[in-house]
């Protein structure tokens, strides 16, 4: 089955016969501006039941999706793309028009949407937005970032979610995507944190075991005299997956905690939680 008819299928485990009919009545006019009319008036017609499904399509995760949201980006990927100037008219329309919750659906649908580079600039200027669930809807459980992003890209939507302390494992790809010049971001924002009294989230240390160097070796060195629990626990799960000779000598100052890592007690899972 392609996405289309995952999304369907999905839908129709959850939703009541009442909304089925409403969606299928509005699939079967095949129309761009019905299937328009339709996203927007879904949530008249659609509930916001959380969706139940730890299954992924393509590469996206529904935690904390609600039906309508789901029915939404469904109903995106019934558009008529054999004319592409008029596919991305009509869905260019509904995001310049969009409310919050229009929105959000629209980013969550882009990596179902047909011509990817054309959703460059919507998805790059939602990193950039200030309305919270919108910058969510294109850093979490979103495969779009992870496949079309360049390295620049990427980096500022990490980096924004370190900033505001956001939850970074559930950005998808998020070790795919490691790259030296974000971890020596990550560097200079502890710095400047540092500097300030202030600390950066431990969890974002998680990003430089593959690109230590001297300077980062110093800061997990910083991190390891942290009265902070969770800095010490980020530098010993450093130490064990960076190649870095002296990072592997500094674990013989912590045995204690080193074999807690050895032994799976302790992961960067403990500090997502």
């Amino acid at each position: 089955m392609n996405d289309s008819a995952l999304l369907l299928e999905k839908i129709k485990s959850q939703a009541s016969t009442k909304e089925i009919n409403w969606i299928t009545s509005k699939i079967n006019t095949g129309s761009l501006q019905s299937l328009q009319t339709a996203f927007v008036a879904t949530p008249r017609f659609i509930s916001k039941n959380p969706v139940q499904s730890l299954d992924k399509i393509n590469g996206v995760s529904f935690d904390n999706w609600t039906l309508d949201r789901l029915v939404r980006v469904y109903l995106l990927t019934q558009f008529d793309s054999s004319d592409k100037s008029a596919y991305t008219k009509a869905i260019d329309t509904l995001f310049d028009t969009a409310e919050n919750n229009e929105a959000v659906a629209l980013i969550s649908a882009l990596s179902f949407l047909e011509f990817p580079d054309y959703w460059q600039l919507r998805a790059t200027n939602a990193v950039r937005s200030n309305i919270g669930p919108v910058f969510d809807a294109i850093a979490f459980q979103n495969s779009f970032p992870l496949n079309h992003f360049s390295e620049l890209a990427w980096n500022q939507l990490v980096l924004k979610c370190i900033f505001n302390d956001k939850a970074i494992h559930n950005i998808t790809g998020l070790n795919e995507r490691a790259n030296q010049e974000l971890a020596n971001s990550i560097s200079y924002l502890a710095h400047e944190r540092w500097a300030a009294g202030r600390t950066i989230p431990a969890q974002a240390w998680r990003l430089v075991s593959r690109f230590m160097n001297e300077v980062i070796f110093a800061d997990i060195q910083h991190l390891f005299l942290s009265e902070n629990e969770s800095d010490k626990i980020a530098a010993v799960l450093v130490c064990n997956e960076t190649d870095f000779a002296l990072a592997k000598d500094e674990l013989e100052k912590y045995r204690d905690l080193n074999q807690e890592v050895k032994s799976k007690a302790i992961t960067w899972q403990t500090l997502e939680n």
